[in-house]
């Protein structure tokens, strides 16, 4: 039997998948142009701000369903968390343009030894599109490795900056740290997703493992 509020709810997926789509665009789009020394700096602004004003139709559609139909428990941390998530969003297509500035601002740099980019990016894009699809799927098992690649991430850039420090060749150096600092960023990001997915399926922004078989079990 259809609800009153399963409409809405339908529209704020759909909004919300169409959002998960272009962050993967453009973060795929600027890290690739970054390490290939394209300039898409205008693509992805467009991006970013269509990202930004799905966010806040996502926020007046969420306000609208909170006082017209009382939400359940289910649907309140759906509908709370999808705010949080689309924030999260919109993040990420800041981030993505922000490192569109960098290669803008330093030129083409894809001779720069890239190694320890190339890595991080090659995670950070697999972690956006976990993290997409882990909402999209209300998947927890999906959420769960996302922390895991988050402490790769990591760890590559808290090894990597004392060597850029010592670096004789500081255009590279300085790019590089910024890179792997907003690589971090959406890292940090994409794990803030995964608590808010874990809290929409079992209740609990970190549950233990036991919580997560379970739940992975019913689907």
């Amino acid at each position: 039997m259809t609800r009153l509020i399963d409409p809405s709810l339908q529209k704020l997926s759909f909004i919300m998948a169409e959002m998960g789509d272009m962050v993967i665009e453009s973060i795929t789009l600027a890290i690739d142009s970054y390490l290939d020394g394209t300039n898409t700096k205008d693509k992805v602004l467009q991006l970013s701000d269509a990202i930004r004003a799905k966010y806040f139709e996502v926020e007046d559609l969420t306000f609208d369903m909170l006082l017209k139909f009382q939400p359940v428990a289910d649907d309140f941390r759906l509908i709370r968390s999808s705010t949080e998530i689309s924030y999260a969003f919109s993040r990420f297509g800041r981030y993505a343009y922000d490192i569109t500035l960098v290669r803008d601002l330093f030129g083409d740099i894809s001779a720069c030894k890239n190694a320890s980019l190339v890595e991080s990016s090659k995670k950070v894009k697999h972690m956006i599109k976990e993290a997409v699809m882990s909402f999209a799927e209300l998947d927890v098992r999906k959420a769960a490795i996302i922390r895991e690649d988050e402490r790769f991430i990591d760890k590559i850039y808290k090894e990597r900056l004392p060597k850029l420090i010592d670096s004789h060749d500081t255009k590279c150096a300085l790019a590089e740290a910024l890179l792997l600092r907003y690589l971090e960023r959406i890292g940090d990001h994409a794990v803030f997703m995964s608590d808010a997915i874990n809290y929409i399926v079992t209740g609990k922004h970190r549950p233990t493992e036991e919580r997560i078989a379970s739940h992975t079990k019913h689907q």
